[in-house]
């Protein structure tokens, strides 16, 4: 409001209207002490005017008495309200200044002359130990923000940052290098500028094809929420799988040669050496008697390898061309008591849990099943005890659990390789085909040695939702 005081004006007033009284009734003393009864005779007041200079007046103070005690009084009465006003202002002042410090974020200054006995002493202490928290936290968050930035330009990730106009305000070198851009040309310009407007919509994880000036291939996409300056903003990470995933089929190439080579070899070694023994036997001019045998038996085992390479291709077909799950509503318990009966060589307890329903493929789950309980019976069969299957909601996901009494795991590195197995006659594609069906309806499947008792224990975790 205009005019109205300040408030060390208003102290100061203050100071003056308190000490206003007693300078009043000092000066009343001081003026007025000429006035003596009976100095000039009874009921008599001299009231003359002044005396020469130098004259005492009867009875009274001079008038150069009365002047300086009048100039000492009124001048220690300002004197005092200008002390007071100080006093109350330079501490306030003082606090001033170490805010304005604080709110620049100097956090050098302190004040001076602390005690913690004065109420005064109190506001400062709490002034400069504030000075040193916010001290201490700007400290930390600098080392955290160079942490995170010195990260940022090292990680082989492209980082960017959108506010709520889909603007870029943040990207770190990868990103620069993926645009072919410098990060003075690129801050400002809209996601639609830059090509990233798609990263921006849709499912916040997946995959990509995309091509951009600074590489081309495939790229894994994250895209996540945070709010900055009470505003929101969108960061996006894009990852390069191209590299990873050629390392990746590279791998899968070898292991998937080494494997058919090796079961195409078990097959084409013993037809290769019987078809030279018979073409010898028949180049022969003379025919043993018992050659017939001979050339039935040869071609009995070159028709067993060549319907066991048959059967090998037949389970690699079966492995590759696995369809996409068809999701329908699909009660567990139904399911797994289903299961449960078509395994009739080992006795099997069923746990039952609650009664759950998911999305889910019961085909291909039935298979799945089929191929836990199967190799649970056949490790149960070894030391001829039982197995158990059931089944529960954890948290979000429902697990199915198989155990048995087997002899339990003793390589858990090649479980889901394919094509490897330790049974005779085995394909080795049920437990890659297992965990494929697991992956694919978004769960996960893991065998592990049972901590108890011996046996193997096969946990299936599948989504509710």
């Amino acid at each position: 409001m205009p005019g109205r005081l300040t408030h060390d004006r208003r102290i100061l007033l203050l100071a003056l209207l308190s000490g206003l009284p007693a300078v009043l009734v000092a000066l009343l003393l001081v003026w007025r002490s000429d006035r003596v009864p009976g100095s000039s005779g009874p009921g008599r007041v001299q009231t003359g005017g002044f005396t020469a200079p130098g004259e005492d007046r009867p009875g009274g103070l001079s008038d150069r008495t009365q002047w300086t005690l009048t100039v000492l009084i009124l001048g220690c009465w300002w004197g005092f309200a200008l002390a007071m006003r100080e006093r109350v202002v330079r501490p306030l002042q003082t606090v001033s200044n170490l805010l304005s410090a604080l709110r620049e974020e100097d956090f050098s200054v302190r004040a001076r002359g602390v005690r913690r006995d004065d109420p005064l002493g109190d506001v400062m202490f709490e002034v400069n130990a504030l000075s040193e928290t916010l001290r201490e936290q700007r400290l930390g968050a600098l080392e955290a923000t160079a942490l995170l930035r010195t990260v940022m330009e090292e990680i082989n990730l492209a980082v960017f940052a959108f506010d709520d106009a889909q603007r870029l305000r943040l990207v770190n070198r990868a990103g620069e290098r993926l645009l072919a851009q410098p990060i003075e040309r690129l801050l400002g310009r809209t996601a639609a500028e830059l090509g990233l407007a798609d990263c921006l919509q849709g499912q916040p994880t997946r995959t990509l094809q995309m091509s951009f000036p600074g590489g081309i291939g495939r790229w894994g996409m994250r895209r996540n929420s945070f709010r900055q300056g009470g505003l929101p903003h969108q960061l996006l990470v894009l990852a390069d799988l191209s590299q990873a995933l050629r390392e990746e089929e590279r791998q899968a190439w070898q292991r998937l040669l080494r494997v058919l080579g090796h079961e195409l070899n078990n097959s084409l070694a013993p037809i290769k050496s019987i078809s030279g023994s018979l073409a010898s036997l028949l180049a022969k001019e003379r025919l043993p008697e018992d050659w017939k045998d001979d050339m039935q038996r040869g071609l009995g085992v070159i028709a067993a390898r060549a319907e066991a390479l048959s059967r090998f291709m037949e389970a690699y077909s079966r492995l590759a061309r696995l369809p996409q799950p068809k999701l329908q509503p699909l009660e567990i318990e139904p399911l797994v008591r289903r299961m449960a009966g078509l395994e009739t060589r080992v006795p099997v307890v069923l746990i039952p849990g609650a009664h759950l329903t998911i999305q889910a493929d019961g085909d291909q789950l039935e298979q799945l099943l089929i191929n836990l309980l199967r190799n649970a019976a056949d490790a149960a069969l070894e030391t001829k005890g039982g197995v158990t299957i059931g089944w529960a909601k954890t948290g979000a996901l429902l697990e199915v659990r198989v155990e048995d009494d087997g002899p339990g795991l003793s390589n858990t590195a090649n479980l889901f390789v394919p094509f490897f197995t330790t049974k005779p006659g085995g394909s080795g594609i049920g437990l890659a085909l297992s965990r494929q069906i697991a992956e694919a309806h978004g769960g996960s499947l893991t065998l592990e040695n049972r901590k108890q008792k011996t046996g193997c224990a096969a946990r299936l975790r599948l989504p509710l939702t």
